[in-house]
């Protein structure tokens, strides 16, 4: 890449990207920047994300016992396709647990999240009113 090029692509980025900021033009009354976390929102997802491994967990185990079940019965008959069902059980077993683990992440994550808002909420509120006391006193 020649020098120009590699400019004009720096050039070419800069006017795209956007970090942590909306553009100068799009500031004012109809656009509210701030993050905003409900607490019964993140509930209502970490109970889905909890509800979506459990369904996972119990359909994908059909899956996985049959392919066992196929891949011995295979193999008993003397058919070379018994290696290859025992290999996409191994696969569906392998990424199943994948799904299931990353539901459960998912979950968990979320039911932190809602107890870290919680304590910083109380920090927040203690905090203002130690401030109000505090000047109250002065």
């Amino acid at each position: 890449m020649a020098w120009g090029d590699w400019e004009q692509a720096k050039q070419d980025a800069a006017t795209r990207m956007r970090l942590n900021q909306l553009p100068p033009d799009a500031r004012g009354p109809a656009v509210d920047a701030d993050l905003v976390v409900h607490d019964r929102v993140l509930g209502s997802l970490g109970d889905m994300a909890r509800d979506l491994r459990e369904a996972v967990s119990r359909d994908g185990d059909h899956a996985r016992a049959a392919t066992a079940e196929a891949a011995s019965e295979l193999a008993a008959d003397g058919l070379g396709m018994g290696g290859a069902m025992r290999a996409v059980h191994d696969a569906w077993a392998t990424k199943l647990a994948t799904l299931k683990d990353a539901c459960a992440h998912i979950s968990n994550h979320l039911d932190y999240s809602r107890s870290a808002h919680a304590k910083d909420e109380q920090k927040i509120v203690a905090d203002f009113s130690v401030s109000r006391v505090w000047n109250a006193i002065k």
